[in-house]
């Protein structure tokens, strides 16, 4: 295509008679900017590509593709027609010089375009973000305020309730939270009850307003970071893909500075290439400084891309029971090294949990989504699980009764057999329902990595109890909100 535009260049100057200005030497000056210019308008292409990659449903890429389309005709259309006609009026060296520098001002605007993009927050591009509230689509505040009256409705023989944000990101709808906040605090001091709030952030658009804002009302904060930079940055991009690490351990060092109502923890998601405990946990306890660190190993995503396979799995769990001696050692000199896998294994060993049901969803806790619908959890924000009510008209209790009956009945399951079902329990829903389609089947591919897991600790605990039981009393608590 270069070589056919080429010779076009040399027809179009010879029909114009123009010999005496345009020498083979002044076309090949010319050309060489031009094909550079080709080459960002390929960029431009892969630039709007990597665009409707990011999006979701039909509908958004057929729109998306439509606005690119006609910038590409409007816009692209009408530089190659100023290319062209600027051709034909080089009569000299001056002009030819000032249609140089006219050329060298297109190909740098997809640079501007480029870094643009890159400075945006951190959006879909996150595949532990997806849409549902996910598409953009956010809560109502009538919405959310039916959601908190049907909670306090439900817990009315309860003096505490729990109020979670999770997204998407909750910060880019601040709105709302602030609005929610003064509404609930007012309406459970009226109740005689207490409301213990809680966000997961990115935290890329904390700011120091918002750190004393949350602190002043006492947000149980969790961090989600991957660790250092060269594996945070692997998933965790702005839609140019450019790593927000630096932004978030800048954020992250300030909100741990001035943070003081409750401790912060961070939230690991274990992928492909993020397989490194050890070092990550090392990096978000020891050298950023927070309270404790959790780590998800990721199976059962809605991205094939992103889940963890058997031989990366088992590496995972090496690596959290390496980890988890490390919990030991601590331990036994008194000290909590902030593993929170390990301190909650610990935690339902000391207290005896005996689990009929994996997790509180449908007990103790239902996500409700931006339309007001009851989902058992917030991973089932968005799927084709039925939900369980709506905010308006209150939970389906004979529904949620009969799934919770259900996950009950082990007769016809392996868990009824199986030595760790009492701390297991089935698993979770999600993973079950993403990997098998049924939240009721067991997580066999999760099995005998999670019997490991839990005789490990059963060793870790005999030994905490035998060498330094005060570690328990000191340390394994329920998780509040301090006094």
């Amino acid at each position: 295509m270069l070589i056919l535009d080429f010779l076009c260049w040399l027809a179009l100057g010879s029909a114009l008679e123009m010999k005496e200005h345009l020498t083979i030497k002044t076309i090949l000056l010319f050309f060489l900017p031009l094909m550079f210019m080709s080459e960002m308008i390929q960029l431009s292409h892969s630039i709007t590509n990597a665009f409707l990659a990011r999006l979701s449903t039909p509908k958004e890429i057929i729109a998306a593709f439509s606005i690119a389309f006609g910038l590409n005709i409007m816009a692209g259309g009408v530089t190659q027609a100023i290319i062209q006609t600027g051709i034909c009026f080089i009569t000299d060296r001056t002009s030819f010089r000032r249609l140089l520098r006219f050329c060298l001002i297109l190909v740098l605007l997809p640079f501007f375009l480029v870094e643009l993009i890159a400075l945006t927050p951190l959006t879909a591009s996150r595949f532990q973000a997806p849409p549902a509230p996910d598409k953009g689509e956010r809560m109502g505040f009538q919405t959310a305020v039916d959601a908190f009256e049907l909670l306090l409705k439900e817990a009315a023989a309860r003096d505490r309730v729990n109020l979670v944000f999770f997204g998407g990101e909750p910060l880019s709808n601040m709105k709302l939270i602030r609005a929610v906040t003064e509404y609930a605090e007012r309406r459970a001091a009226d109740e005689g009850k207490t409301v213990d709030l809680s966000l997961t952030t990115n935290a890329t658009l904390l700011t120091d307003d918002l750190i004393e804002w949350l602190d002043a009302h006492r947000f149980g904060l969790t961090i989600s970071m991957d660790g250092p930079r060269a594996l945070h940055d692997l998933n965790r991009k702005t839609v140019g893909g450019k790593g927000t690490y630096d932004v978030v351990a800048a954020k992250v060092r300030k909100l741990l500075e001035r943070y003081r109502s409750r401790p912060v923890g961070a939230r690991v998601t274990l992928t492909p290439g993020v397989t490194d405990v050890i070092a990550i946990h090392r990096h978000l306890k020891q050298e950023l400084g927070f309270f404790e660190v959790g780590f998800s190993p990721v199976t059962a995503g809605d991205m094939e891309t992103f889940n963890l396979n058997q031989t990366e799995l088992a590496e995972v769990f090496a690596g959290m029971k390496e980890l988890g001696r490390h919990y030991l050692d601590s331990a036994l000199k008194g000290e909590n090294n902030g593993f929170s896998n390990m301190h909650q294994l610990m935690t339902d060993l000391v207290e005896g949990t005996r689990k009929a049901l994996p997790c509180g969803a449908g007990l103790g806790m239902l996500a409700v989504d931006n339309e007001g619908e009851l989902n058992l959890c917030h991973r089932f924000t968005g799927s084709d699980l039925p939900t369980f009510g709506n905010v308006a008209d209150g939970i389906d209790k004979p529904r949620l009764g009969a799934f919770l009956e259900d996950m009950l009945d082990r007769d016809d399951r392996s868990c009824r057999t199986c030595r760790i079902r009492n701390i297991c329990s089935g698993g979770c829903y999600h993973e079950s329902y993403a990997r098998y389609g049924d939240p009721a089947h067991p997580v066999h591919h999760y099995c005998d990595i999670l019997r490991d897991w839990v005789d490990f600790g059963i060793e870790a605990y005999t030994r905490i109890m035998d060498e330094n039981p005060e570690f328990f009393t000191k340390h394994i608590e329920p998780r509040r909100a301090l006094p």
